[in-house]
């Protein structure tokens, strides 16, 4: 095609969409074509929607593609909107949006959901937005019921929640939360303060009671207090924290854990500077490794202070470090982050385990 598919592209929508083999080029396809070229979409543009969503070509320009594109340039206000939203779903240009997601954004507008809230929900739940105004009319309903409050900014949030489980998953989840110790009283509140937490699976919820219960430090009424917690990770955040305690305990180095509170939303940078920093010989290796910090994203580094950002490379080195490493040379380099921050400028952005091999007793002096 002269748009520029390569061939492992037109594989891919030859075989979602057999039937296109043998579509009329001029007919149906080009036409197509040529209204997003028009529109003010590019070559490369084209390309990546109709291979993600080849039934953009199936669908009838007129009926279809010419009159979603008119909508969304209306909503959105600019081309390169309209592009963005149609990389995300192709639903857009094939979906009579006069009979979806116009009566939606008017029944979540008239429910006080502000519009920029709808453009998210537009962006990361399309087809949450593209379903039958009566289905939409049913979940609001179900959250009213619930309790939900419509000048709440979650709101929004549980009439998501309702539409994204079934009947079946949401008695599942009324079960999890009724076997956690959760009055109806109580599930009602979480409900209408903190819906996202009906999102969390119920297989999790029970993993998450076994893992805070085999603690023997906290109990039901911790959960029930802080329902949020249920939505923490079991692997970075719970698992590598109580070890972290269990040993530190388990040595004397602590008389006493934090409160289940804490113990959820204490910031990787405060956990290791209480817990793991000043005991980093006997937790550091078992943090480093499981905990949430190991896998950040580099972007969320930048947010750590310069102190903790030097505990951390020093960390990540020491765990690393050759074996014939002596328990001195580990010592002597743990005592001295100012000579990491002085090496590494941004640690964690700059590689320096080259600058910190162990040195000579003749040379160790700084």
């Amino acid at each position: 095609m002269e748009i520029g598919f390569s061939v492992t592209q037109l594989e891919i929508i030859f075989k979602a969409k057999p039937t296109l083999l043998s579509a009329d080029l001029e007919n149906i396809i080009k036409p197509k074509i040529n209204i997003l070229l028009d529109f003010g979409f590019s070559a490369d543009e084209i390309v990546e929607i109709i291979t993600k969503d080849p039934l953009i070509l199936h669908s009838s320009a007129n009926k279809r593609v010419i009159p979603s594109l008119s909508v969304l340039k209306g909503l959105l206000g600019s081309t390169a909107k309209v592009v963005e939203i149609a990389k995300v779903s192709g639903w857009y240009l094939r979906s009579d949006l006069d009979e979806s997601l116009l009566p939606n954004i008017d029944l979540l507008t008239s429910c006080g959901v502000a519009m920029e809230k709808i453009f998210w929900l537009m962006y990361y739940f399309p087809r949450f937005m593209l379903q039958k105004p009566e289905t939409m009319n049913k979940y609001v309903e179900k959250a009213d019921k619930m309790g939900a409050d419509r000048s709440s900014k979650m709101f929004i949030h549980s009439v998501l929640v309702v539409g994204q489980m079934n009947k079946e998953n949401w008695e599942l989840k009324m079960k999890a939360f009724r076997e956690l110790g959760f009055s109806e009283q109580d599930i009602f509140q979480v409900f209408r303060t903190q819906p996202q937490v009906f999102a969390v699976s119920a297989e999790k919820i029970k993993r998450v009671k076994e893992v805070v219960l085999a603690t023997g430090k906290y109990d039901m009424s911790c959960i029930i207090n802080d329902p949020a917690s249920l939505s923490r990770s079991i692997e970075k955040r719970y698992k590598p924290r109580i070890q972290v305690l269990e040993i530190l305990e388990g040595k004397n180095l602590i008389t006493s854990w934090p409160s289940f509170s804490a113990l959820c939303k204490m910031t990787e940078e405060k956990f290791f500077e209480r817990y793991v920093r000043p005991y980093y010989d006997e937790v550091g290796e078992v943090y480093m490794t499981k905990s949430a910090i190991s896998g950040k994203r580099e972007e969320d580094k930048a947010k750590i202070s310069g102190s903790t950002k030097a505990a951390i490379v020093m960390a990540e080195i020491i765990t690393k470090a050759p074996r014939h490493w002596t328990k001195r040379h580990r010592q002597k380099l743990r005592n001295r982050p100012e000579r990491i921050r002085a090496l590494c400028p941004d640690p964690l952005n700059r590689p320096c385990s080259n600058h910190l091999e162990p040195t000579s007793s003749r040379s160790r002096k700084t």
